[in-house]
């Protein structure tokens, strides 16, 4: 029998908050570039009754993310998209980010933006850090919205002698992600389909842990210490979200990006994590 079927890129915590609350009575696809970790999560799934593929996916690589929509079209329409495969300032140098946090991630929107049914919904999974670097300009900033994939990475502002560290790469990473959400948001509204993305702060997941035990470690123990909400977030915290987001609850909202990191943007901006104030 087909099923509504979601794709989901990147078997982590966050990914399978969101991927609970809204896959009952769906196929989920989940594909991770570790088999381990995608059969682990699906077995997580599957033991509490929900219906679980895993799959070897790297979405750095256009023939990957292909095949991941192959054998999601095996078991029906696909009808929603969960992207939140990435990697981290602390997991991995400065061409795996842009390759996988930024082209991946264009690359992702752009394929399944040409498949998903009527009716669909996706989100990618952003980051904070897009929204703290400082602003590009109008031109860059159409450049990482429309520029056509596999140009992406040819960019002026993609080259390596513009790039200072792992965490400003990460940063653009970011900011490419909301800019293209919302240019591949047009071409999903001509299916009748919807894509946002969603910005999370500190996050309690196993990457944030990487990056607490990192070489930013206390930066970023200080900035939740001194952030409105004072602690990191939950998975599930990001999943309420999403789940307004991915039903008719947010009908009207596509192209968007939603912050969700307990204030620490605005206290960089106005309050004690102001550059100037440490």
């Amino acid at each position: 029998m087909k099923k509504d079927v979601i794709l989901w890129t990147g078997a982590g915590q966050i990914g399978m908050a969101i991927a609970r609350r809204l896959g009952h009575g769906k196929k989920i696809v989940v594909g991770d570039k570790s088999i381990e970790n995608a059969n682990a999560i699906a077995k997580i799934m599957n033991d509490a009754g929900f219906d679980v593929e895993p799959i070897e996916c790297d979405i750095s690589s256009r023939d990957s993310i292909l095949n991941l929509i192959k054998k999601g079209q095996e078991y029906g329409e696909i009808a929603m998209l969960i992207n939140s495969a990435g990697v981290s300032p602390s997991q991995a140098p400065i061409e795996r980010i842009l390759n996988v946090d930024l082209y991946g991630t264009a690359v992702l929107l752009e394929e399944v933006g040409k498949v998903i049914k009527e009716g669909g919904t996706g989100v990618t999974i952003s980051s904070q850090s897009g929204h703290r670097m400082e602003q590009l300009g109008a031109v860059i900033d159409e450049q990482l919205a429309t520029t056509p994939t596999e140009e992406l990475l040819k960019l002026d502002v993609l080259q390596p002698e513009n790039i200072r560290d792992t965490l400003h790469a990460y940063q653009l990473a970011k900011r490419c992600n909301e800019k293209r959400v919302m240019a591949e948001s047009v071409k999903w509204g001509e299916r009748g389909a919807r894509v946002n993305s969603i910005s999370p702060g500190i996050i309690v997941t196993p990457l944030a842990i990487d990056e607490f035990n990192g070489i930013r470690g206390d930066f970023y123990k200080n900035m939740f210490a001194k952030c409105p909400a004072g602690r990191p977030g939950t998975a599930d915290e990001v999943a309420n979200l999403t789940e307004i987001l991915m039903t008719d609850k947010g009908a009207f909202i596509t192209g968007a990006d939603f912050l969700i990191d307990g204030g620490p943007t605005a206290s960089y901006f106005y309050g004690p994590l102001k550059p100037e104030n440490n």
